[in-house]
């Protein structure tokens, strides 16, 4: 199922995620009370929040709620992902877990998997002011299933500094774009840098920013849908344009993870990084200032310009032995003191998505974000967020063999139309 189009006014209102992360791993267990409603119970919180930052910042926040215990389990983002679907079908669930909006929880919903939060959504329900736009990302079938906490934005990230002493300037359109990676590559330095090591899904930010660029936000979500084949001759022009870059992408990311990927942007060693603002909780922070990003170039002028603003929070199981434990849970995280204290202790460039918490402290690399984001005509969320976990799957495998071998683009097209439609068919 496919996010419905956000308008930019409307996603402004209130839209919002947080962090990706991941190196550690904890056991997944849900309440330890078995009567249903028990305010005393303990609750669990799977989280995939692991880089040290994050993790600080939502331990801190969960040590200050005191309605009832609560376990904080904390997942490394692959391992999460890959044993959500047993999290969310165990005979024992954890009660709240961070994940995504859009399709990823509606599909989990569509499972009956996870818990039915409309009553947080109306009244003086803890999301009942968030807008309609929001609302709407995350509903499933007429219900609420989702408490979205924060967003962040997509861009081409870079050093000031850095591209000072190369002598370029942000580029506006691909040939532009194009020019500056070869001027950086005369230099000594990889264009790009991109960790598609542990970590592919980052190779999705090209595809899809590509196919936004070339084919339009309505063709890239009917894509994702299953109503384009990822062979035809639409996907061949974005891969057209991906091969382009294959000569600019430092050839050791695809060993790194996305976190290990920043380090060459830190030591001028690479150029760019497209990546989402998440990048700030790995950037050193004697170069945070320093840092910089630009959208990425227009390639149609006749293509309306759209963004990628993924939206994070979290969902309940709903097999928690205690569901109103989890919606208390669920209304404190939503709350704007804990959006607040997460975000600051964070030191993270997400937005809230509660209108009452104070964003005046914000940095000037985030009032650009946001800037940019009210600059753009369409926004879309992620690859996986925009389609499903087991689509991304197919996505990693054929953009990292495209990445090794772009010279068989047209047979890893083939493989991948055929591996989606087993996935859209199942």
């Amino acid at each position: 199922m496919i996010s419905a189009p956000l308008s930019r006014r409307g996603f402004l209102a209130g839209v919002g995620g947080l962090g990706v992360a991941g190196l550690l791993g904890a056991c997944a267990t849900g309440s330890d009370d078995s009567s249903s409603g028990s305010a005393s119970s303990t609750l669990t919180l799977q989280s995939s929040l692991s880089d040290a930052d994050p993790k600080a910042a939502l331990t801190k926040v969960v040590e200050g709620y005191t309605k009832s215990k609560t376990t904080l389990n904390t997942i490394a983002i692959e391992s999460f992902r890959a044993q959500l679907p047993t999290y969310l079908n165990s005979g024992n669930p954890p009660d709240v877990l961070t994940w995504y909006a859009g399709s990823v929880a509606r599909d989990y919903a569509s499972k009956g998997y996870l818990l039915d939060l409309s009553d947080l959504w109306t009244g003086n329900g803890a999301c009942a002011s968030f807008s309609p736009a929001l609302k709407d990302l995350s509903t499933a079938d007429g219900k609420q299933i989702f408490v979205p906490t924060s967003y962040y934005w997509w861009g081409l990230f870079y050093r000031k500094s850095a591209f000072q002493d190369w002598g370029v300037q942000v580029p506006t359109t691909w040939d532009q774009f194009i020019q500056v990676c070869k001027t950086i590559k005369s230099k000594g330095v990889a264009p790009i840098t991109m960790g598609t090591g542990s970590t592919p899904w980052v190779a999705s930010g090209w595809f899809d920013y590509l196919d936004l660029r070339i084919n339009g936000a309505q063709f890239h979500r009917d894509l994702l849908a299953g109503k384009h084949p990822f062979d035809g001759p639409e996907v061949k022009v974005v891969m057209d344009h991906y091969k382009q870059l294959i000569e600019f992408i430092d050839p050791k990311g695809r060993s790194y993870s996305w976190q290990d990927a920043v380090t060459p942007l830190a030591s001028k060693k690479a150029g760019m990084y497209l990546v989402g603002a998440f990048i700030t909780s790995a950037v050193p922070s004697d170069v945070s200032n320093d840092l910089d990003f630009f959208r990425v170039p227009i390639i149609d002028p006749s293509v309306p310009v759209a963004e990628e603003a993924p939206t994070d929070g979290f969902f309940a199981s709903a097999k928690s032995k205690n569901p109103q434990g989890a919606k208390d849970l669920l209304s404190y995280l939503a709350s704007p003191t804990a959006q607040q204290q997460f975000i600051t202790l964070a030191k993270s460039s997400n937005l809230p998505t509660s209108d009452k918490v104070d964003t005046s402290g914000f940095s000037p690399l985030v009032q650009k974000g946001i800037q940019m984001l009210n600059d753009t005509k369409e926004i879309t969320q992620f690859f996986n967020r925009d389609s499903s976990d087991e689509l991304q799957t197919t996505a990693d495998t054929a953009l990292t063999k495209f990445l090794d071998r772009p010279g068989d683009v047209n047979k890893i097209l083939s493989d991948w139309q055929a591996s989606a439609k087993k996935v859209l068919a199942s």
